[in-house]
C-alpha cells in the first residue's frame, strides 16, 4: 500500500481537535492547515510559554476555550464545528503530576473521553474520530518485549491507568456506536515519548534540558538508565493522519487500536539522549541529582509497530538523530529570534518530503 498524506483529501476539510493548545495539538494544528483544512479547536487556555503561543495558532483556527469535562461545553464546540474529522487529544498528559492531581487526571482522561465520543453520536457529517491516547495504556511488565495492540491496557500510577481506562472507553463506544455500514469510524492511536520543538511542559526530559540549556545551566536528570520509545512528534501525527484519511474513506479495517512508535534502534536510555542534545548545543554536560527522588515512573517500554507498517506502510522518516537534531535547531532559532510559526512550518514542510520518500 503507498504511503501518503493527501492535501486533496484535507483542502477545505472541517475538522475538529480538541487540546489544540497543547504541544502535539499545535503541530497537527500546523499540519492541518498547511494541507488547507478548515479548523476548530477546543481547549484549556493556552500555557503563557507554548507553542500554540509562540506560533499565533489561535490567529489561524476557530478558537474555542473550554473544559471537555463539561458536556455542555463539548456538545457546543461539536456543533459549531460541525466536523467531518474529530481528532481528540485533549487530556491531562504528565505522569508525575497525576500523582498530585488524580482526580482531575482520571476526569479529564476517561469522563473527558465518554464526553468527546458521545457528543460524535450526533454530528450529521461526521465521517471518522481518531482518538490519541499513549504508549502507557498497557500494562507495562517491564520486560525487553515491545507491546503489540492486542495486549492487556493497565497503569501503574494515574496518568497510566487513565489511559488505560480511555482505551477501554473507546473500545465500547466503537462497538456500541460506531459501527454502522456507512457510519463514522472510530480508532485509537498509541505513540511513544514524543518530542520536538516547543514542548514547554514541566518534569518531561528533553524540554527540561532545553529550559536548562537556554539559561546556561547545566541540565539535572533524574533517571540516565530508563529506556524509552523516543521519536519526532510529526513520526506519530503522520500515522494519526494516515488513520484519519482511511477511516474517514470508509476503511474499516482501521478502526481499531494502532501503535506508532519509532524504530528498534530508537528506543534508548535518556543519558543517550542527554548527552546529545548536550553535545548539539554546544558541549555543555548534565549533571544526576545525589539522592534521585519522586514516584514511580516506568524503566523500559517498547512499541511494536509492526501492524501500521504492515497495513498502512507507515514508518518513520526521521530517526532519533535527525530528531534530536531538528528540535536543537528549533529551539535555537527560537531563542535567537526567528518566527516559531515559520520554524514549525518549515519542519513540517521538510518532513513530509522526507515521509514521501522514505
Amino acid at each position: 500500500m503507498p504511503v501518503s498524506h493527501d492535501p486533496a483529501f484535507w483542502a477545505g476539510r472541517r475538522v475538529l481537535v480538541t487540546g489544540h493548545t497543547g504541544f502535539k495539538g499545535s503541530w497537527l494544528v500546523l499540519w492541518l492547515l498547511q494541507m488547507g483544512a478548515k479548523v476548530t479547536g477546543l481547549s484549556l487556555p493556552a500555557e503563557e510559554v507554548s507553542l500554540f503561543r509562540q506560533a499565533r495558532i489561535d490567529e489561524l483556527v476557530t478558537h474555542i476555550e473550554g473544559d471537555i469535562r463539561d458536556m455542555g461545553v463539548v456538545e457546543e464546540a461539536v456543533r459549531r464545528a460541525d466536523p467531518e474529522v474529530v481528532f481528540h487529544l485533549a487530556a491531562q498528559p504528565l505522569v508525575r503530576l497525576s500523582y498530585d492531581i488524580p482526580v482531575e487526571t482520571f476526569a479529564t482522561n476517561v469522563q473527558g473521553t465518554v464526553h468527546v465520543l458521545d457528543a460524535c453520536r450526533r454530528a450529521k457529517d461526521l465521517k471518522a474520530i481518531v482518538c490519541i491516547t499513549s504508549d502507557k495504556a498497557y500494562e507495562n511488565r517491564e520486560w525487553v518485549w515491545p507491546y503489540r495492540e492486542s495486549d492487556p491496557m493497565g497503569g501503574h500510577d494515574p496518568y497510566s491507568a487513565s489511559k488505560g481506562a480511555a482505551e477501554i472507553v473507546i473500545a465500547a463506544y466503537r462497538r456500541s456506536f460506531f459501527s454502522t455500514a456507512g457510519g463514522p469510524l472510530l480508532a485509537s492511536v498509541r505513540a511513544g515519548n514524543v518530542i520536538g520543538g516547543g514542548d514547554w511542559a514541566l518534569d518531561r526530559l528533553v524540554p527540561d534540558i532545553i529550559r536548562a540549556l537556554v539559561a546556561g545551566e547545566r541540565p539535572m536528570i533524574r533517571n540516565p538508565a530508563a529506556i524509552r520509545p523516543w521519536q519526532h512528534v510529526l513520526e506519530a501525527l503522520g500515522g494519526y493522519l494516515l488513520i484519519a484519511e482511511s477511516l474517514a474513506s470508509g476503511q474499516e479495517w482501521a478502526a481499531e487500536a494502532w501503535n506508532f512508535g519509532p524504530a528498534d534502534d530508537d528506543t534508548q536510555p535518556v543519558d543517550w539522549i542527554a548527552d546529545r542534545i548536550c553535545a548539539a548545543w554546544g558541549g555543555i554536560g548534565w549533571d544526576k541529582p545525589d539522592a534521585p527522588s519522586g514516584p514511580h515512573e516506568a524503566k523500559i517500554l517498547k512499541l511494536d509497530c509492526a501492524k501500521a507498517r504492515s497495513a498502512l506502510g507507515w514508518r518513520p522518516a526521521w530517526g532519533l538523530e535527525e530528531a534530536l537534531r531538528r528540535i536543537v535547531a528549533w529551539h535555537k532559532g527560537q531563542a535567537g529570534g526567528e518566527d516559531a510559526r515559520a520554524l514549525s512550518n518549515q519542519q513540517i514542510a521538510d518532513y513530509r518530503g522526507a515521509f514521501h520518500q522514505s
